[in-house]
């Protein structure tokens, strides 16, 4: 499993996510509390942010995030309204390297995240989903994992006019159509975000910061249930069973 958030709302710098709250990014990679399947999350991690120019930016690594040099100059330097980060536990099977860490992009406009998994996606599942994907998405996949392949799921769905959360939706009804999983997914662009909540912990602060876990004590947190979508502008908050 992985632990992820998405942040929408006024400019904050990428430390008040990763590193400065009791129970931050940082701290969920080394003792979950909600997780699953175990309590760390050493495979490495990836953050992503859309600068003032509406641009998304990366920075991904097979390093743990404790461990990665880069951590606290990002933290420090980088201010946005706009964030999605995860830290990653790779999947049985799945090879630990930077290409199966997410944030996942597309187009300059998309972020994208797997808090999960998909049931016997290397035993033949994998390939029955990757013959439903378009030749100009499946041509956009790099890696091995299932996260890339829910990706390029979502893009088509995007591609043929569906908002967010209904994309999200229909991803989740295409998988469930040929196997079992968790499908917690995050989906972003500029001033928007997506969530799915189904068989992983999630909860949100606020209509503006959606978590794995609590990133701190404050009784703003909710849990939301399973089986969930929700959507939100930073500002309004809409959840909606799947």
């Amino acid at each position: 499993m992985c632990r992820h958030l998405a942040y929408v709302g006024s400019p904050i710098a990428l430390g008040a996510l990763l590193t400065e709250p009791e129970h931050s990014l940082v701290e969920q990679a080394r003792d979950a509390r909600h997780q699953t399947s175990g309590c760390e999350n050493p495979d490495g991690w990836g953050v992503g942010w859309f600068d003032d120019g509406g641009r998304p930016q990366r920075h991904r690594t097979a390093t743990p995030i404790w461990a990665d040099p880069e951590l606290a100059n990002l933290a420090r330097r980088v201010q946005s309204g706009d964030v999605m980060a995860a830290v990653r536990l790779a999947s049985p099977g799945s090879p630990v390297e930077e290409s199966g860490n997410a944030p996942f992009v597309a187009d300059g406009r998309w972020l994208f995240s797997l808090n999960g998994i998909v049931d016997g996606y290397h035993e033949g599942v994998g390939d029955e989903l990757r013959t439903l994907i378009s030749e100009h998405r499946r041509a956009g996949i790099d890696g091995e994992s299932d996260s890339e392949v829910l990706f390029a799921l979502a893009l088509d769905e995007l591609d043929a006019g569906r908002p967010l959360g209904a994309a999200l939706a229909g991803v989740v009804t295409t998988v469930e159509a040929r196997t079992t999983g968790r499908l917690n997914m995050l989906l972003s662009e500029r001033g928007a975000a997506a969530a799915t909540a189904v068989g992983n912990s999630l909860f949100c602060r606020g209509a503006s910061l959606v978590a794995s876990e609590p990133l701190d004590g404050s009784l703003e947190w909710e849990p939301v249930a399973d089986r969930t979508v929700l959507t939100s502008d930073g500002a309004h908050l809409v959840v909606a069973s799947l």
